[in-house]
């Protein structure tokens, strides 16, 4: 199974040059499935809730419509992140879709700094859904913090985590090796590059996308600074096989009754 991530340097507010940044980026590539950042049509770095507002979608709208592009163009399943509206409700949230269809939608569950001001908390249950035969999960960025949420993933069948990210702190990259390690899945983190300059805030986004294995070995790590993709061909079986040696299974040794406040 080939699955990959393409790291962007999204322009702020520009829908159409952010479309066509990632379509040169992925010229003829064809693959199986593919992650595309956080709010990667948009921007991050908000002012106020009435620019989120403006910038907000349904899953009929047009990153809707260019993820499908992507998806027909490619071959591949496409994940990727933007502001989605839902009567007054805006959430951070990410799509996966295939060349025909929107197949879901995750919203962010824990969100982080500004994004509490300007987004509802994520109210969807964590959800995997079935790509060429392999079981895949969701979760954008700050998410990795929490490792619930992957080990939920895990529990509900997940053998890859599709992580849209757009990542300022230092820790996640080598943190997601531990991540996958423990349970035994592999990741996709696709992050992106440059800075926010707006308002009182200047992000600066760290890069080094990642395709993470099922045992912690980093496969893939993209530049800090540089747009980038990259594809590796992996077999998702290996994440079924939940066990270290032929006494110890990550999920079975689990002490469950002993976890309970």
């Amino acid at each position: 199974m080939k699955i990959g991530y393409v790291q962007t340097s999204p322009i702020f507010g520009e829908l159409t040059q952010n479309f066509e940044q990632i379509e040169k980026l992925l010229g003829k590539i064809k693959a199986d499935l593919i992650v595309l950042p956080e709010l990667f049509a948009t921007g991050y770095t908000f002012i106020s809730k009435e620019e989120a507002e403006s910038l907000a979608e349904t899953t009929d709208g047009k990153t809707a419509e260019f993820l499908m592009k992507i998806a027909k163009r490619t071959g591949a399943v496409v994940i990727g992140g933007f502001i989605e509206t839902d009567g007054n409700s805006i959430f951070n949230s990410s799509m996966i879709v295939s060349e025909s269809e929107v197949l879901g939608t995750y919203r962010k569950l824990h969100l982080y700094y500004k994004e509490k001001k300007w987004f509802s908390q994520g109210n969807k249950p964590l959800k995997v859904y079935e790509v060429r035969k392999s079981k895949v999960g969701i979760m954008i960025c700050f998410d990795w913090f929490f490792p619930e949420t992957i080990r939920r993933l895990a529990l509900l069948g997940a053998d890859i985590i599709a992580h849209p990210a757009n990542l300022v702190l230092p820790y996640c990259q080598k943190a997601m090796t531990t991540r996958c390690l423990v349970n035994r899945v592999f990741a996709v983190t696709s992050n992106r590059i440059g800075n926010e300059a707006r308002g009182e805030d200047n992000f600066i986004f760290t890069g080094g996308s990642q395709i993470t294995s099922f045992n912690g070995d980093v496969l893939s790590s993209a530049p800090k600074d540089k747009s980038h993709i990259d594809f590796v061909e992996i077999d998702f079986n290996q994440a079924r096989d939940k066990n270290l040696n032929k006494f110890n299974n990550v999920i079975e040794d689990r002490r469950t009754e002993f976890y309970s406040l």
